[in-house]
């Protein structure tokens, strides 16, 4: 894992599989929770593919050192550039009244084909734009230095052929 200190982490990961085939399975919210290597993203509300920036699809969460254990994220859809990145940004309506706040982070996969069957994937969560008053009571990131590696890991699994070293 490489890391740029207090801004954002990212892993790399080649796959003997067409960046199309890794594009369609991200751009798919219910393959997520599979995907995720922390096990808190539960499912998926919302099932139609990321086709647009601006799109939004929500998840079921679970935390146990959150307040509720299970919570909901907003996602909004950053980047959409088949097949060769995608990525969004999370977010929570704090009232229950539709009223979206985002807390300055994101996820993006950027995928990089290698011929006609092969792909380098990277992944990087990003949270330089998270405001200080939300650093003092979150760490960031709030995962350890495996989680990015074990998501590519179960994304290369769900694509198709084993990763190659």
């Amino acid at each position: 894992m490489d890391t740029v200190p207090e801004e954002n982490v990212s892993a790399t990961l080649t796959v003997a599989v067409p960046s199309s085939r890794v594009y369609a399975v991200l751009a798919d919210p219910t393959t997520h929770a599979s995907i995720d290597g922390t096990g808190w993203v539960q499912e998926a509300v919302d099932r139609v593919p990321l086709t647009e920036v601006g799109q939004l699809f929500r998840m079921d969460m679970y935390h146990p050192g959150h307040p509720n254990g299970d919570y909901q994220v907003f996602n909004e859809v950053q980047v959409a550039d088949p097949p060769r990145a995608i990525g969004w940004r999370t977010g929570y309506d704090p009232k229950g009244d539709g009223h979206l706040e985002f807390g300055g982070w994101f996820w993006r996969y950027d995928l990089t084909p290698l011929g006609p069957s092969g792909t380098e994937i990277t992944l990087t969560y990003d949270w330089s734009a998270v405001p200080q008053s939300v650093r003092e009571y979150l760490r960031f990131p709030p995962f350890g230095p495996e989680h990015l590696g074990n998501s590519l890991r179960h994304l290369a699994e769900i694509t198709g052929p084993t990763p190659r070293p």
